[in-house]
């Protein structure tokens, strides 16, 4: 009985050392495509002000800006935007809905709709892998130690249908839940599934809205969504207060 366990250890301990080297493997893979990325941008000029212009047209807070930058490529526009999605997204916390502003702009509201929310489920699973692969440390590091806590929470107060409720949240960034889902046992699949689904709402809605916004439409739902988020802001902050002021009455 003993050798026939011996054997099947032995057995066992090639694929466990196969599986443990390819885990390796990828984290050493996806850290060199990080360090090359960061390393570029200092010794590379030409993909330094590429990377400037991304930011500067998300600091203004203006669709418009993030359409120009997108526009200027022409007929590979539409790959662009792609790939900016995917880069908002890894580098979290950049306004994703300037792009599907811009998209829906740029190229009417259902192909708009349809590019955005398919950039979008790539960078979730993008966020997902790369939290799964090098862990906590490097996911604080691209997002919030903060709002990665936050989540946790909601996680644990939400339980399995957690994902999809935060994707019908528009609220809760986008990125930091697909980071925090991967660091967690849950499966990509189910995960994926369920961003799609969540995801796909406020992708319509962002996608109509943006395709009408010129001149004062413009101004009126920037306003709109300012106070928005500034209420759910308010809300979330009193239920933080109450929550934590339960916890230390029940302590004393």
């Amino acid at each position: 009985m003993s050798e026939t366990k011996n054997v099947q250890d032995a057995a066992c301990k090639p694929g466990q050392l196969g599986g443990a080297g390819r885990r390796y493997a990828g984290k050493a893979v996806l850290l060199i495509l990080l360090a090359a990325a960061i390393g570029a941008y200092f010794v590379w000029p030409p993909y330094r002000g590429v990377i400037d212009s991304i930011f500067s047209a998300f600091a203004t807070g203006d669709f418009a800006a993030v359409r120009r930058f997108v526009e200027r490529y022409g007929t590979m526009a539409a790959a662009v935007s792609f790939l900016l999605m995917v880069f908002q997204s890894i580098v979290a916390p950049l306004p994703a809905f300037l792009i599907t502003f811009a998209n829906a702009n740029l190229f009417g509201w259902w192909r708009g709709a349809i590019l955005s929310w398919a950039s979008a489920m790539a960078g979730a699973a993008a966020c997902f892998y790369i939290a799964r692969i090098l862990g906590r440390d490097v996911v604080e590091k691209l997002s919030s130690k903060t709002g990665l806590r936050s989540i946790d929470a909601f996680f644990e107060r939400h339980g399995a249908q957690s994902i999809l409720i935060a994707r019908l949240l528009p609220f809760i960034s986008f990125d930091i839940v697909s980071y925090a889902a991967g660091l967690t046992s849950m499966g990509f699949w189910p995960f994926f599934i369920a961003t799609g689904v969540g995801q796909l709402p406020a992708t319509i809605v962002y996608s109509y809205v943006g395709g009408m916004l010129t001149g004062g439409a413009k101004l009126f739902v920037t306003g709109l969504l300012i106070l928005f988020a500034l209420s759910i802001l308010i809300v979330l902050l009193k239920q933080v207060y109450t929550e934590r002021k339960k916890r230390s009455d029940r302590s004393a």
